[in-house]
């Protein structure tokens, strides 16, 4: 996915009994970010973040997805014991992970297994990709990206 590029035409399961199709998030700001795991510290300090951050981010006309290829019913207990307030996107076939280039080759304990790099795309109103945070450490990153949305808007 390079700058400029359109949301996806994919269409995934989602929390609240929901099908979400990535184009329908045009017309605001959309922040998709992608984590390895349900449940697991970083993910879940990061899904806290934004969740705490949500209020700032909906002033600004942004919406939050988080994206992982954990299942709805996983995403759901998730998102419940957190006490999320955005949707969470089911990616078991790994559909969106693949068109936002987010897998590949991590090494874990030793071993090279095929993963999830945590990542952020930022698409604005046009739903154009606008920014892309690849890597991400998780301190203060939630408020890295309203940051970019506040100076998108600013022009």
């Amino acid at each position: 996915m390079k700058l400029g590029s359109s949301l996806p035409k994919l269409t995934v399961d989602a929390t609240g009994e929901q099908r979400i199709a990535l184009p329908d998030l045009k017309g605001q700001y959309a922040v998709i970010y992608f984590y390895p795991k349900d449940s697991t510290p970083g993910c879940t300090t990061e899904s806290r973040d934004f969740n705490a951050l949500l209020d700032e981010f909906a002033a600004e006309g942004a919406t939050i997805v988080g994206v992982s290829r954990d299942s709805v019913k996983s995403h759901e207990n998730f998102r419940t014991r957190q006490e999320l307030r955005f949707d969470l996107l089911s990616d078991p076939e790994e559909a969106l992970c693949k068109a936002f280039d987010v897998i590949h080759e991590k090494n874990m304990y030793g071993r090279k297994v095929l993963g999830v790099v945590r990542s952020t795309f930022l698409f604005g109103p046009d739903g154009k990709l606008r920014r892309e945070w690849r890597g991400v450490k998780v301190k203060g990153h939630a408020q890295e990206v309203l940051d970019a949305i506040r100076a998108d808007r600013a022009g």
